[in-house]
Parts: structure tokens; sequence; C-alpha cells
């Protein structure tokens, strides 16, 4: 389809088209989409998985920022899908005011195989801003997903990981080779499910968020140098441990201590 029209995958645009349909299946066999469901799908490509969806009975919402790929599926699946051409994000790391109304404020899925560049900004937008998502099941850099499944006390724990883990629910559900891929890519990449758990609704989530952030830039920091000693002594945390090993009910009861 491609070469049909002079085309080749771009990198600028993180573009590795994944072509294991037994993949794509798997992706959307766990996200559960049935008839009348509404999927958001960012980075289609060539519409592979849209076509996968759209069997299903989903009303899908796709956002493409490659013009000319836009241009294909729009003659593929023309009014099968509603198709926005451009960013699916907006400066801030806010989803973009067209996919939002698009979307119109109903339940949705994230179902996708990420452009990398996308994939962490996207996913802590939708736990942090969108309580209509119901979940994501996407396809990451394998990297990103062990920051996701992080635990307290490895190097991985960090903000992106405690943030959507406080979010939701995270599960791998396969490792893919590169060879799933083409262009094959230079990294194992992952399919991973985020189902939220309403961790954060008690809690300024955005604020949270900013603790965390701004607490782990000083991770290499005793606690009790960075937040003082009464603190932590009302967290019941030592004052000698470093961040990276306090877990999120932890972390939760600094943030409101501080707050």
């Amino acid at each position: 389809m491609l070469a049909e029209r002079g085309l080749t995958p771009r990198r600028r645009f993180g573009q590795n088209f994944l072509h294991d349909h037994n993949l794509l299946t798997r992706l959307v066999d766990a996200s559960g989409v049935s008839r009348g469901d509404l999927v958001l799908e960012v980075g289609p490509g060539t519409g592979t998985l849209t076509e996968s969806l759209l069997d299903r009975g989903a009303e899908v919402v796709a956002v493409e920022i490659d013009r000319d790929l836009a241009a294909l599926l729009q003659d593929r699946l023309g009014e099968s899908i509603t198709l926005l051409q451009g960013d699916c994000m907006e400066p801030g790391r806010q989803l973009s005011t067209q996919v939002q109304e698009a979307i119109g404020g109903r339940h949705f899925r994230l179902v996708a195989n990420l452009p990398y560049q996308i994939a962490s900004p996207l996913m802590a937008s939708l736990v942090l801003e969108h309580n209509n998502c119901l979940g994501q099941w996407v396809t990451i850099q394998s990297e990103v997903a062990d920051r996701l499944l992080a635990e307290p006390g490895t190097t991985a724990w960090g903000p992106l990981g405690i943030i959507i883990q406080a979010a939701a629910n995270v599960k791998r559900l396969a490792t893919l080779p590169a060879k799933c891929f083409w262009p094959a890519p230079k990294v194992t990449s992952a399919m991973v499910e985020l189902v939220p758990n309403g961790g954060l609704n008690e809690l300024d989530a955005h604020a949270f968020a900013r603790f965390v952030t701004k607490l782990f830039s000083t991770r290499r920091k005793q606690l009790g140098g960075v937040l003082g000693s009464q603190v932590l002594a009302e967290a019941e945390i030592e004052p000698t441990w470093r961040c990276e090993r306090v877990d999120i009910p932890g972390l939760m009861r600094l943030f409101e201590i501080v707050s």
C-alpha cells in the first residue's frame, strides 16, 4: 500500500507497523471491545488494527499525524471511521481539542500500537485527566513497560510508573520481538493493559503527580534532608531513606502531609 503511493515509513513519526495478526487479535481480545464501543486509536498507520476494531463493531476515532497516511486511511476506510489528521497531544501534554471534541465526553477505550515518542505523555494524560477512559490496551517500548510495572527499591521506580500505578492496574500481556514490526525497531516492545482503579479519586491527581516528579528530582538525597524529620515521622518513614524506597501509599501519605 505504501509502495503504490511512493511512501516509506517515517522515523520522525515513530512508524513501525505491527504486522503480526495473531498479536493484533490478542490486543483487541484483551480490550474486550464489542459492538457499539467507542475506541480511540492513535497512530493507525495503514489501518490494519483499525479494521480489526471495526470487525468487532466498534466506533473508531483514529488520530494520524502523517498527512499521507491519513489520506491513505481516508481512501481505504472512508466513512467507517472518524479520522483526525494531526497530533493527538497539545502543548502542556494535554489531549488535543479535536480529539476531545470527537469523543464528546463519552466513555472510550484506547487501543493502539503507539508511536514510542507519544506513549508516556498520552498514557499519563488519560489516567490523570480523563475519567471517561475505561482502559488502555497498547503496544509500547519494553523499557517503558518496565517502568510502568516497576517496584519500590528498583532503579526503574520513578514518576511515570508511580503515577500510572496509583491510578490504574497495570499488566504486561506479551513481549513483542522486533521482527513483529516493519520496519523492525532496534528495541523490543511490550503489549500492556491499564485499567483504572480509582486510586487517585480522593486526591488532586495533578498535584500528586507534580509532587512525585519534584521529589524524584532529588532521588539521590535522603528524605530527611528534603522534607524534614517532622514530616517523615508523621508519615512513619525513616529519614535516612531515599524516595525510591517509598511505595505508593507512603508517597500518598507524604503528599497529604506536605499539602
